[in-house]
């Protein structure tokens, strides 16, 4: 059982590091789709309102939660199916 922990905890690494780089693909396009623009509000964009920040924020947090869920659930699945333990 540890060791079936041990083989699987790189996979969460490259799980995660892998999500946070595709949750930000998906949010800069959503982003342009939604506000019609090319660059995502920043925290210290003067320029910007704190609603449109706050807003921007939201969504890119929603979306790397939503797609680290699908990554590792999926993952977890697989090594299930593989090797007939839940992983974790």
């Amino acid at each position: 059982m540890q060791m079936d922990q041990a083989l699987y905890k790189p996979f969460t690494i490259v799980v995660t590091l892998t999500s946070g780089m595709l949750a930000g693909a998906v949010f800069r396009q959503v982003w342009k789709l939604a506000a019609r623009e090319d660059d995502a509000p920043d925290a210290t964009d003067e320029e910007r309102a704190w609603t449109e920040i706050l807003v921007a924020s939201a969504l890119q947090g929603a979306l790397l939660g939503l797609t680290r869920a699908v990554l590792n659930r999926g993952g977890a699945k697989g090594v299930h199916k593989l090797t007939g333990t839940w992983p974790g």
